[in-house]
């Protein structure tokens, strides 16, 4: 007799959609999809069923009402599998996954890698002694924003971001030239962009890296699934062609070309392996063209709202998540290593902003051979009014670049 599940997904973001279509492509099951509110990526479709729950993103409301979704499908169900779409629903899962024992089927890191994944410090103790390199880091406390750029172990520019871009803190602070990455050229610049967040309500640490060269191509991005006994079981890379320039989006992938690099495979796993990773993992690395060697910026405790460019590589990690922790049916790891193109932007844009002409000239193949995706383009949705939505969201990616755009290469 098989089991029946129900995949219950947290947040209403692209990757959360992604997510969606991935356990309905394997199983032909509609999610349960829990949020506090919905984002245009999920808007109008049918394939998950939708329950808003306000104050779902804060701590003090996430336990009590997700113990109660649990409490009342679990009885319907021989298993519930939970994927987090974002990093504080994930980070809350984890906190509080005791209260939650023998409900949830799939697992999550402990409390303990959490803060040391979410302090840069004690993140980059751990690449230091599993032998990952990692770019120089300043961590600045909040008193120390201004002081922090008086005698820094690199030059300008630099790279600048809040401890962590989607904690809530930082998502509800408000000044003025607020971006999820910031880059700076100067000091000057660097200064009052402080002194703004300084009067604002972010009292979180900030982050000051050099700035490893290279444009958005030198990016590399790792997405994996590792089962409760902490082996990773599935992997694939990808090299970003394009991120966003958006303030509210700066650093996220625009279009990723997949690939496969046994060297990276190898070296990433057996880091996952050693720390004890368990479930899955979005890993940002930068390859240092001044001497080879890629360097890991962080390790997000979900999948990326990008992911599902591994599903046109060949893996649909769902399905990995599921038959391991559902149906009990494990294998050898499984590398990605089909060849594909995920894009979040319209063709055109990727066609104008890639400088790299063999990339662009890959891209442009992928697309000719019919082997890209979008994660919000699901020919089987019926709704007009999501066609039109989902429309202008290209749209406005559009203009986000050409009003945006700028080259990082050239900082």
């Amino acid at each position: 007799m098989s089991k029946t599940f129900l995949p219950i997904i947290l947040g209403s973001d692209e990757n959360a959609y992604g997510t969606a279509r991935l356990f309905y492509d394997a199983y032909g099951v509609k999610p349960l999809l829990v949020c506090t509110r919905q984002l245009i990526p999920t808007l109008y479709s049918r394939l998950f069923t939708l329950r808003r729950v306000e104050g779902f993103d804060l701590d003090e409301v996430f336990a009590p009402e997700m113990k109660k979704i649990l409490e009342e499908f679990s009885p319907k169900y021989d298993a519930l599998v939970v994927v987090p779409c974002s990093d504080y629903y994930a980070a809350m899962v984890s906190r509080h996954a005791k209260e939650f024992e023998g409900l949830i089927a799939n697992r999550f890191i402990s409390p303990e890698l959490l803060d040391a994944l979410d302090t840069k410090d004690k993140f980059y103790a751990l690449c230091e002694k599993h032998g990952m390199d990692y770019p120089k880091t300043v961590v600045a406390e909040p008193d120390g924003r201004i002081s922090a750029v008086e005698d820094l172990p690199f030059d300008f520019p630099i790279v600048v971001k809040p401890e962590n871009s989607n904690a809530v803190e930082y998502l509800h602070a408000k000044f003025e030239g607020k971006k999820k990455v910031f880059f700076f050229n100067d000091r000057e610049e660097y200064l009052r962009v402080m002194e703004s967040m300084n009067h604002s309500d972010y009292k979180g640490k900030i982050i000051i890296q050099e700035f490893i060269e290279g444009g958005d191509d030198a990016m590399r991005v790792v997405n994996s699934y590792s089962d409760a006994d902490g082996k990773v079981r599935a992997m694939a890379l990808g090299q970003p062609v394009l991120e966003e320039y958006a303030p509210k989006t700066l650093g996220n992938y625009a279009a990723i070309i997949s690939r496969h690099d046994a060297e990276i495979y190898g070296k990433v796993k057996k880091f996952l392996e050693d720390i004890g990773y368990v479930g899955f993992s979005n890993i940002d690395m930068k390859y240092d063209r001044k001497n080879g060697r890629c360097v890991m910026f962080e390790i997000n405790p979900r999948l990326g709202r990008s992911s599902y460019f591994v599903r046109g590589a060949g893996i649909n990690m769902m399905k990995v998540m599921t038959d391991d922790a559902v149906f009990g049916k494990r294998c050898d790891c499984v590398f990605a290593d089909g060849e594909s193109l995920w894009l979040n932007v319209p063709r055109s844009v990727v066609k104008k902003y890639v400088s790299d002409g063999a990339l662009r000239a890959e891209a442009k193949r992928l697309v000719k051979e019919k082997k890209y995706y979008r994660t919000l383009d699901r020919p089987a949705e019926p709704s007009l009014r999501r066609f039109l939505w989902i429309k202008r969201y290209y749209i406005g990616q559009k203009n986000n670049f050409k009003r945006y755009f700028f080259d990082k290469d050239k900082k």
